[in-house]
C-alpha cells in the first residue's frame, strides 16, 4: 500500500504556500508605506521591515511544521515569540500529487538544510525596482541544492492596477521545475546580466572577457535566474566574493531542473552543508545553455582573485 507524500515533497509543498504568504507580506509593507530601513555592513548592505517579517514568518512556520530541519535565514533574528498571523500552516496540494524523485524518497527531516533569503533585491526593492525582488526558500541535501522555491511578489506589477500580482515558481532535481514558461536566450547572442549594485574591476573585467552583446544590470540572485531561464539573459556573471548560500540556493536548483548549471568562476559546484561558510567566495557563473563558452572566457586573473 501507498505511503503519504515524502518529507521532501511535503516540505516543498509547505515552502510554497509558505513563500505565498511572503509575498503578501513584502507587499504589504510597501502598501503601509514604512519600509523599516536600517543599515547592516555599509548602504548597499540594507535590511527591510520586509526582511525581518518575511524572514520570522518563513523560520516559525517551517520550524513549527518540521521541527527538526535545519533552517538558515539571511537576516540574524530570533526565532520566538512571533505572532501568529505570520504563521502559515498550508501546504500546496498541486505539489503533493507530484511524485518524489526515488532517489530522496528515504530522506529523512534532521537530513535537510533549509537557506532562506527572505527579501533578494533588498537595496531595489527600497528603491521602487520591484520586478528585481525575490523572496527564496531553497532546501539541501547532503551538500546539494535538491529543491528550490522563488517568489516574485511584484511580477506582473506593470501590466495595470486590476493586474493580478505576484507567481511562485518551485522545482525539484529529477523532478522538474514549474510555474513560468522555459525560454532560451536568442541563439548566437552572449547577454550577460551581472549586478546592478554591487560592481568591481572584477566584475567588470569578467563580464568583458565574455564578449557580450548585452549586459543587463540588475538586482538579485533569483531575478538574475529568472532572467536566464525566460529567455532574457544568456549568461549571469558575478565575479565577486559578495553572494551568499541563501542567494544562490533556491534559484541553483531551479537553473538545474531544466537543464542549466550554475557554479563558482572556476566551475565548482557550490556546497550546501549545514556548517559550510555563508559567503560564495568564488563568484557565481551560471547559464541555462552553452554553460562551457562562458566558462572558458573567465579571466585567469579573475580565478586567482577569488579563492573557493
Amino acid at each position: 500500500m501507498a505511503s503519504g507524500p515524502s518529507v521532501l515533497m511535503r516540505l516543498v509543498a509547505s515552502a510554497y504556500s509558505i513563500a505565498q504568504k511572503a509575498g503578501v507580506i513584502v507587499r504589504r509593507v510597501i502598501a503601509e508605506g514604512d519600509l523599516g530601513i536600517v543599515e547592516k555592513t555599509c548602504a548597499t548592505d540594507l535590511q527591510t521591515k520586509a526582511d525581518r517579517l518575511v524572514q520570522m514568518s518563513i523560520c516559525s512556520s517551517l520550524a513549527r511544521k518540521f521541527p527538526r530541519l535545519t533552517i538558515i535565514g539571511e537576516e540574524d533574528l530570533p526565532l520566538g515569540g512571533v505572532d501568529q498571523e505570520l504563521i502559515e500552516d498550508d501546504q500546496w496540494e498541486e505539489i503533493l500529487q507530484k511524485p518524489c524523485p526515488a532517489q530522496y524518497l528515504a530522506i529523512k527531516e534532521e537530513d535537510l538544510v533549509v537557506w532562506v533569503d527572505p527579501l533578494d533585491g533588498t537595496k531595489e526593492y527600497t528603491e521602487g525596482l520591484l520586478d528585481n525582488v525575490t523572496v527564496l526558500i531553497g532546501v539541501a541535501y547532503e551538500g546539494e541544492a535538491i529543491a528550490g522555491v522563488i517568489n516574485q511578489p511584484y511580477y506582473n506589477y506593470q501590466a495595470g492596477p486590476d493586474a493580478e500580482l505576484g507567481r511562485t515558481i518551485w522545482g525539484v532535481l529529477g523532478l522538474g521545475a514549474f510555474g513560468f514558461q522555459l525560454q532560451e536566450a536568442p541563439a548566437g547572442k552572449h547577454i550577460v546580466t551581472t549586478t546592478r549594485s554591487h560592481g568591481s574591476k572584477l566584475v567588470s573585467d569578467c563580464v568583458s572577457a565574455m564578449e557580450p552583446d548585452a549586459v543587463l544590470r540588475v538586482g538579485g540572485a533569483g531575478n538574475k535566474i529568472i532572467q536566464l531561464i525566460e529567455g532574457k539573459a544568456s549568461a549571469y556573471v558575478f565575479a565577486s566574493p559578495g553572494c551568499k548560500k541563501w542567494d544562490t540556493c533556491a534559484p541553483e536548483v531551479i537553473l538545474r531542473a531544466v537543464g542549466g548549471k550554475l557554479t563558482d568562476v572556476h566551475g565548482n559546484a557550490l556546497r550546501y552543508y549545514k556548517d559550510v561558510k555563508h559567503m560564495n567566495s568564488a563568484g557565481v557563473l551560471a547559464a541555462l545553455r552553452n554553460y562551457d563558452y562562458y566558462a572558458s572566457r573567465v579571466p585567469e586573473s579573475v580565478k586567482k582573485a577569488l579563492v573557493p
